[in-house]
């Protein structure tokens, strides 16, 4: 409700919107995946490109809505203490589908360097069990990914 409220008042004051507010999907998809890019203690170029080319596709943003994503992602995944925030609000606006689609695009996000770090295994892991993806479906996701990054 306050939220709905901040966002008349600035329609009609004319004062720029926030694009990606507390609670967006878009922006706990972003957050997991930068967590994914830097969990293994380098945020590599390639990761980042991935990560952009992944954003921009899946929800159809544009160049400079890709990076303001990726930039206040970065942010809220530095403030957070933990994983349970972002998992939080996609386990309740996401179907399975989607959930399980989020999966196979941190996997993408792994593979960009041709290694798989053990943090980055746990890690999606963790972030699977969050979201009620079951061990089945991310390991369908990893062979995939895996496959597809072979065949490359």
């Amino acid at each position: 409700m306050l939220d709905t409220l901040k966002r008349l008042i600035n329609d009609l004051s004319g004062s720029p919107k926030p694009e990606f507010l507390e609670g967006d999907s878009r922006l706990a998809a972003a957050a997991l995946m930068f967590h994914m890019s830097a969990v293994d203690g380098n945020v590599e170029p390639e990761e980042m490109a991935k990560l952009e080319e992944l954003l921009s596709q899946h929800y159809g943003l544009a160049g400079d809505e890709t990076k303001k994503l990726v930039s206040t992602a970065k942010e809220k995944d530095a403030e957070a203490v933990d994983l349970y925030g972002f998992t939080s609000v996609l386990k309740n606006k996401l179907s399975e589908e989607e959930r399980i689609e989020l999966i196979e695009m941190l996997w993408q996000i792994v593979y960009v360097d041709g290694a798989v770090h053990e943090f980055e295994d746990n890690t999606i892991w963790r972030i699977a069990e969050l979201l009620g993806v079951s061990t089945k479906d991310r390991m369908a996701m990893k062979r995939k990914v895996a496959a597809k990054h072979q065949s490359q």
